[in-house]
């Protein structure tokens, strides 16, 4: 087999540092006295504001990005066969309740929760023996990091991760229990990434980028190869982006194969960076907020990835994060799976109306991580059925007198309805014989919550219901 060119350049390539175009803060923090400052200082020291080179990866170059081939995508398939789970696209439930043959290729299945394996073992994998001996680094959220971490381990390569403060504290023990060294620092994956990359070429570590390393992207599409194995006639792949690497990948592949399918890009509203760099026509910073997709808070997407994949994309979507949170709800209901934020997205576009175009037609959805936070697990769920209308809540004035508040919960218990929570006001209200009940309380489905509204409206004269669920449409 012929060696792809992007292959034959990773063994020389070397981190360079080259003067910055302004001062830049170095953080030298270390989280709980536990890692080392990034410069050699004492965790916990000071932040020092010093004039640093900054440290050029070249393997994510604007000026030449790396457009990896089918070849590659091949390649990494041979290499990783055996290291990683062949997992399963299969029909799912929603086939029934959505005019549409849809699959779910479920990538949550690999050993640590995420397609995020197969990028870092064939990365691993194509390093040189001094490589492998001295070890490599990333900065990742997590999925990236666990992957890395749990192949190092298990190829005997050293690893090392930072991990922004925002990451999520369940991905952060895993890697160390797979025997990486984790560093917790940067308050956001720019941050981190500038701490890895420091590190790298302080230290003589390999820097092996979580989503733009053209062995990532080679080993990501992978997925893609399995898919059209799987499933046959395909219109449409449904991928989830952060960073671009798992979409470049795919792309890749399906397109060599099924050149009819549409490739179809989800990101979330919280984090649009694929859809700015659309529009920028390059990869452009975008300031990221707060997001149920952690997975996907990528402030900008690689240079390798945009490149590889944009000549391959039919659509971008962005969506809203209710809908992410209804996606998240139904597929545990449904198909009863666990997934995060950015494994449901693909669903979540669905639900939302943005690929009504493939109605009667067969769409894969790549349901591609399923380590979710146990908290924001619990925050979605309610999310979810609040966007459905299944979670109501609403105010109202009944009687202060002997069994008031009693024939409300009478009443609702009549009509099926479950309290969740209730309290009372008396102090702010101006009728001394009534009192302001506030509620919150969960019903079947949007009928159901429709028949309580009516009754409710018919049997007090002060009853005020808040927002209209995100998800209905009269």
């Amino acid at each position: 087999m012929q060696v792809s060119s992007v292959t034959t350049q990773m063994a020389s390539a070397k981190l360079t540092a080259r003067p910055s175009a302004a001062e830049r803060p170095t953080t030298t923090a270390g989280q709980n006295g536990h890692e080392a400052g990034v410069n050699g200082a004492p965790a916990g020291s000071p932040t020092v504001a010093t004039t640093e080179p900054e440290i050029v990866d070249p393997f994510c170059n604007a000026d030449n990005p790396q457009i990896i081939t089918f070849q590659d995508v091949t390649s990494a398939a041979f290499k990783i066969r055996k290291g990683v789970e062949l997992t399963p696209c299969v029909k799912s439930h929603f086939s029934d309740l959505i005019d549409m043959d849809i699959y779910l290729k479920k990538e949550f299945l690999q050993f640590t929760g995420s397609f995020k394996e197969r990028g870092a073992r064939y990365a691993l994998l194509m390093l040189s023996d001094e490589q492998k001996k001295t070890g490599v680094i990333s900065a990742s959220l997590g999925n990236h990091a666990q992957g890395l971490s749990y192949h190092g381990w298990k190829l005997g390569i050293p690893v090392t991760v930072v991990m922004p403060l925002k990451a999520s504290l369940m991905k952060i023990q895993k890697c160390r229990n797979y025997h990486a060294n984790v560093v917790v620092q940067g308050a956001d994956m720019s941050e981190a990434k500038r701490i890895a990359l420091k590190m790298a070429h302080d230290r003589g570590l390999t820097y092996i980028n979580g989503y733009d390393h053209p062995h990532i992207m080679s080993g990501q599409g992978t997925i893609g190869l399995e898919i059209v194995e799987q499933v046959s006639d395909i219109d449409a792949v449904v991928v989830p982006v952060g960073g671009g690497g798992l979409i470049a990948g795919v792309a890749t592949a399906i397109k060599n194969l099924s050149p009819n399918t549409k490739i179809i890009g989800v990101e979330s509203e919280k984090c649009p960076s694929f859809t700015r760099a659309l529009e920028n026509k390059s990869p452009v910073f975008v300031a990221n907020q707060e997001t149920l997709a952690d997975g996907l808070a990528v402030p900008q997407v690689g240079y390798n990835a945009y490149a590889t994949t944009v000549p391959l994309l039919d659509k971008m979507i962005v969506v809203k994060e209710e809908w992410i949170a209804l996606a998240i709800l139904r597929l545990v209901e449904l198909e009863k799976c666990v997934v995060e934020g950015a494994g449901a997205a693909g669903l979540a576009a669905i639900l939302a109306g943005h690929l009504d175009e493939f109605i009667g037609k067969r769409v894969v959805l790549l349901i591609c991580g399923g380590n979710i936070d146990t908290t924001m697990f619990g925050k979605c769920l309610e999310r979810g059925m609040a966007a459905e209308g299944r979670l109501q809540r609403f105010t109202v004035t009944v009687s202060d007198g002997p069994g008031g508040v009693a024939k409300l919960c009478n009443l609702l218990a009549s009509l099926g309805v479950s309290i969740k929570d209730i309290m009372h006001e008396r102090a702010f209200i101006r009728d001394i014989h009534h009192v302001e009940v506030k509620v919150i309380c969960e019903t079947r489905d949007w009928e159901h919550s429709k028949e309580m509204r009516r009754v409710l409206q018919e049997t007090y004269s002060k009853v005020h219901f808040y927002d209209m669920p995100m998800a209905i449409t009269e």
